[in-house]
């Protein structure tokens, strides 16, 4: 069944992104119409939640953790918060929605703001959801990962529940970055507009 969820996720992602690459090339399309007009000073704020969100994406599809599907038996770890889970235990999902704010930054088209809005929405619910039906699975071991991590990124390092330990996930980063690089090249051939 995950398995099988997973997949139509991802290509239903692939519809919308594809969606709105063709809507974008319609200038009729009463999508493209614009619900607000992004003032330029957003872009700078907009690229620098980009990259974060890409970075720590990638990063949390790379690492191993129990909020995942298939690994929620990583609560039984002797540590199971280690790399970028020690900054948020939803690095996918944080980089979503920090991607998604983002582009609603930059963008103001209806299509745009549907698109963005619910994806922002999704991760951000999607965290509160995991959050609680980990806890129903396995109260104990969940007890022991959230006392050192938090889904709001940053948070356990400030109230000093964890430390951040770039050793242990420097490669995780640069793949992270690789792979915004990439992404933004390819983004004038998947979406129609140039990322840089």
């Amino acid at each position: 069944y995950r398995g099988l969820f997973s997949l139509l996720s991802f290509a239903l992602l692939a519809w919308l992104v594809f969606g709105f690459h063709d809507m974008r090339q319609n200038p009729f399309d009463p999508l493209n119409e614009m619900m607000w007009v992004p003032p330029a000073w957003l872009r700078t704020p907009a690229y620098v939640l980009i990259v974060f969100g890409f970075i720590v994406g990638v990063a949390g599809l790379l690492t191993k953790n129990p909020t995942a599907a298939f690994f929620e038996n990583a609560l039984n770890d002797a540590e199971p918060a280690r790399g970028i889970l020690r900054i948020t235990r939803h690095p996918f999902l944080w980089g979503v929605a920090l991607w998604a704010l983002a582009h609603l930054m930059m963008n103001g088209e209806r299509f745009a703001v549907m698109l963005f809005g619910a994806l922002g929405a999704m991760a951000l619910y999607g965290s509160r959801s995991i959050d609680r039906k980990r806890a129903a699975l396995n109260p104990e071991g969940w007890a022991r990962f959230a006392a050192v991590t938090s889904s709001i990124p940053f948070a356990a390092i400030i109230q000093g529940r964890n430390t951040v330990r770039l050793g242990e996930m420097w490669q995780r980063l640069l793949a992270g970055a690789a792979v915004f690089v990439i992404i933004g090249f390819a983004h004038r051939w998947l979406i129609g507009v140039p990322a840089f």
